[in-house]
């Protein structure tokens, strides 16, 4: 049949159409109410019918594209932020996931935050999961791998660049605004979200990861119709290309510098760690891993700990580490500055009793100081500055060392007339 050749009713009121579609932010609705109030006759459908075949308004539809990928030449890494139930608490938590791009195997954990130290944590376990590596692992750009530069300009992070040649494989970031170069670890997270964590509830974080690692195994071993393949079938096939292990694989562990408080604890992420009441006021340090954490003193005294995964603050404490109740801990009232003041100047025994009553300053810090005071200045002087001191309640150690050492300068650096006379 021929074609009708009809006028279109859009046509005489192009021009304004494109004026207004940019003054109205390209909202047709309101495009139409103009050209009504101006007098054009015509439907709100004939008004879009007529955008839609002239292209305006209307972003041109682009073919997407499609990557090849060989057994064992990529795997590519991503996370993506998803709400959880753990414990009876919702939790803002990090997904981080992991795919074989041949073979769509797929690996992924959810941790409550995700820091450098996470991913290493991380990728150790996706990797040994795939029992091989990659020769490359494509990311998102994300700051936790990437020190500067982006896409093919992007240098890693030295101990991010060291973990990776550990492991035999290189991070390599796609370029910025090309999301599709992702796309195999894009495409799972909204599967993780509708299936796996749509209506489950999960004890602790431990019963989070165990079952998340559970669902990918038999995800894994599910046909996919996109592929029309099972992706651990593929993997068979894949697996021989990817590269062995080390045969050691060192633990990933992060290091931290702590003071015992006063209550027998080790503080670190808003959770306190027990250790052993001797232990308060010593400095201590910190090896935090993927399960423990471990708490030395020296290479004799180490405590160990089940890392807990939580944001909240608790309290964890062992057994051996609980004061039996009415003990207490046992406190040695005298310290071994105010010993040494003493035997040095049992004078000052009044002013020291006074100090550790009305001084600003923590016990031992100001005995320190004051010992320094008497081994430091002659014994005159500073007799007769603490002797002010105590007469006016004065006891700030700093304005009492300045009282010394007007006293020092006054008897002790006088100049005669013959010695003026020859420095002149």
């Amino acid at each position: 049949m021929p074609e009708i050749a009809r006028a279109e009713k859009a046509e005489p009121y192009r021009q304004q159409v494109l004026e207004l579609l940019a003054a109205c932010k390209g909202n047709l609705m309101r495009v139409h109410e103009e050209l009504t109030a101006q007098g054009a006759t015509m439907s709100y459908s004939a008004l879009t019918s007529f955008c839609r075949r002239h292209g305006i308004g209307h972003t041109p539809v682009i073919a997407a594209g499609r990557y090849h990928f060989d057994p064992g030449e990529e795997m590519q890494h991503d996370t993506s932020p998803h709400t959880v139930e753990v414990g009876g608490r919702r939790y803002q938590a990090q997904t981080a996931s992991a795919v074989l791009c041949y073979s769509r195997m797929l690996f992924f954990q959810i941790y409550p935050t995700f820091q450098r130290f996470d991913c290493k944590v991380f990728l150790t376990d996706a990797l040994r999961y795939m029992a091989g590596t990659a020769t490359r692992v494509m990311i998102d750009n994300t700051h936790v791998v990437v020190l500067r530069g982006t896409g093919s300009e992007m240098v890693a992070v030295p101990e991010m660049e060291a973990f990776a040649e550990r492991f035999g494989f290189r991070f390599v970031a796609h370029e910025r605004g090309d999301a599709n170069r992702s796309g195999r670890v894009e495409r799972p997270f909204a599967y993780i979200e509708n299936n796996f964590l749509a209506g489950r509830a999960f004890a602790d974080w431990n019963d989070l990861n165990n079952q998340a690692r559970q669902w990918c195994d038999r995800v894994n071993s599910t046909y996919k119709k996109h592929l029309r393949a099972v992706p651990r079938e593929l993997y068979a096939v894949e697996r021989l290309q990817l590269k062995p292990l080390p045969a050691w694989i060192p633990e990933v562990y992060r290091l931290h510098q702590r003071t015992v408080d006063v209550e027998g604890y080790v503080s670190l992420h808003a959770l306190r760690y027990s250790v052993p009441a001797d232990w308060i006021g010593r400095r201590v340090e910190v090896r935090e891993t993927r399960d423990k954490i471990e708490i030395q003193l020296d290479a004799r005294h180490i405590v160990q700990h089940t890392r807990v995964w939580s944001s909240l603050q608790q309290r964890i404490t062992l057994p051996e580490h609980k004061v039996p109740r009415g003990q207490g801990v046992r406190r040695n009232d005298s310290h071994p500055e105010e010993a040494a003041i003493l035997d040095a100047a049992p004078e000052l025994a009044g002013y020291i009793a006074a100090l550790k009553q009305k001084g600003r300053k923590v016990t031992a810090l100001a005995l320190r100081q004051l010992l320094r005071l008497v081994r430091e200045y002659p014994r005159k002087p500073l007799l007769s500055a603490v002797e002010e001191a105590a007469h006016y309640g004065l006891y700030d150690l700093d304005r009492l060392e300045r009282m010394i050492l007007r006293r020092v300068a006054r008897d002790y650096f006088l100049l005669t007339d013959s010695e003026s006379d020859e420095h002149d």
